[in-house]
């Protein structure tokens, strides 16, 4: 059982981050932020995924007064990505972001990071202290040679240091680098020398394939060990896949459960029927879904019945044919190429009679 450490809560907007909160998946925008319609059709998308929070690059004055219009029409908390000029996190609060993320070290001197601070406070917005390992101060690198763990924890605790004198307490923090074993040792020693909420990730990880790896080391270990109150998985790819990527990790250490859980074979001799397209055909099909149900895509006779039986709703192929089994027990024999569309059919009714059921039991 994985015990939590112990953080202060904080708010971005209604979500709240630490404490005893849920631990939140989010992602980013790749999108030019100062094109309101096409942002907010990716952040729809997002949303439709599970995405809990999401952030949006902030460039310029024109990005910043555009957040207004982009929060009116989404229902996630919105956080503005600042770097450098101190106006543009003080506009994006102005303009409705719930959250700021900034590196205080880059933000200017003392005077303007105190007006960022005094629009926060205004605003009623938290801050992300996020150290990257490209952006440690020059001085710290010059002490330790290079970013090691030792080196962004100590840019993160005195850019902390430098909101708490401000009087600002509404923090998170995140230290990620875009080596897994570095981003493991530094939140380590960060988790256990402050209590503020830890927003966990790898930058820069890569694509699908090596950023998913990556990250789930990293990621899974730290989370695995109590830490971590919010993360993003981030890929070189469609966001909407470092959601699904996100809520599998969250599955997969038994913390957050989110729609349901495909188990599928990764193939042998033994396979008859094309179940590499019908496993990906479902698999896509089933992130609009809600509930968790439990799916078993099988490819032969050999494990695919034991497994079906699992499963609320399984499939075991044959000779261009499957067997379905729902709840246990043997449902039905289809043709090959009318597999997804009875599977998909059957997956859509225990959908509705689930949430059905929970509407009931919500009922006074």
């Amino acid at each position: 059982m994985i015990i939590r450490k112990k953080t202060r809560k904080i708010q971005v907007g209604p979500v709240a981050i630490g404490g005893d909160a849920p631990i939140a998946v989010q992602s980013m925008t790749n999108t030019d932020t100062r094109n309101v319609e096409v942002t907010v059709e990716q952040i729809h998308q997002l949303e439709q995924a599970g995405c809990e929070i999401i952030r949006v690059a902030v460039l310029d004055q024109e990005a910043a007064t555009a957040l207004r219009q982009i929060r009116e029409q989404i229902n996630i908390p919105l956080i503005a990505d600042i770097h450098f000029d101190y106006r543009l996190a003080i506009a994006s609060m102005e303009h409705g972001a719930q959250a700021i993320r900034i590196n205080p070290g880059n933000i200017g001197t003392a005077d303007k990071l105190a007006k960022v601070v005094d629009a926060a406070k205004l605003h009623q917005v938290s801050i992300r202290v996020g150290v990257n390992s490209g952006s440690v101060e020059k001085d710290i690198l010059a002490k330790y040679g290079h970013p090691t763990p030792e080196a962004m924890v100590e840019s993160a605790l005195r850019n902390v240091s430098r909101l708490e004198k401000l009087g600002f307490e509404q923090i998170k923090i995140s230290i990620k680098s875009s080596d897994a074993m570095t981003t493991i040792a530094a939140y380590r020693s960060l988790a256990s020398q402050c209590d503020y909420p830890l927003h966990l990730g790898v930058t820069e990880a890569g694509g699908l394939i090596a950023g998913t790896v990556k990250s789930s080391v990293a990621l899974g270990i730290l989370l695995s060990e109590g830490i971590g109150d919010t993360f993003r998985i981030s890929l070189t790819r469609d966001p909407v896949e470092e959601i699904r990527v996100g809520f599998e990790l969250l599955r997969a250490l038994h913390i957050r459960h989110r729609g349901p859980e495909l188990i599928s074979c990764p193939t042998c001799g033994r396979c008859q029927i094309n179940l590499f397209g019908l496993a990906e055909k479902v698999e896509r099909y089933i992130q609009h879904m809600k509930t968790n149900l439990k799916i078993a895509v099988m490819g032969c006779v050999v494990n695919g019945p034991g497994e079906a039986k699992e499963a609320d709703l399984g499939l075991a192929g044959g000779n261009g044919m499957g067997i379905l089994f729902k709840k246990g027990k043997l449902f039905k024999k289809v043709p090959e190429e009318k597999l997804f569309e009875v599977f998909t059919a059957e997956l859509e009714k225990m959908e509705e009679n689930r949430l059905a059921q929970a509407t009931r039991q919500n009922e006074p």
